[in-house]
């Protein structure tokens, strides 16, 4: 299990936990992302910028910055744990 930021790009991530508040749990959930989705990094700037991330799920992709994607935990699909 591995942090967002972590993860390589173009592999299929589920989201298995959120860490942080209240706060952290209804921002992402506004923003369409739920435990055991199905998504994919498209994009991670190399200054430290938002990242693109596509729901596989639901079809949709969102920007997220750097911090609450450190609090989004995924595993690579197919990985044995």
């Amino acid at each position: 299990m591995i942090d967002l930021t972590s993860a390589p790009r173009d592999t299929q991530l589920r989201i298995v936990d959120f860490f942080g508040g209240q706060g952290v749990h209804r921002r992402l959930m506004a923003l369409g992302l739920h435990k055991n989705d199905i998504v994919e990094m498209d994009s991670k700037s190399i200054l430290g910028g938002p990242i693109l991330i596509k729901d596989l799920t639901s079809d949709t992709s969102v920007a997220v910055g750097r911090g609450i994607a450190r609090s989004i935990m995924v595993e690579i699909v197919g990985e044995k744990r």
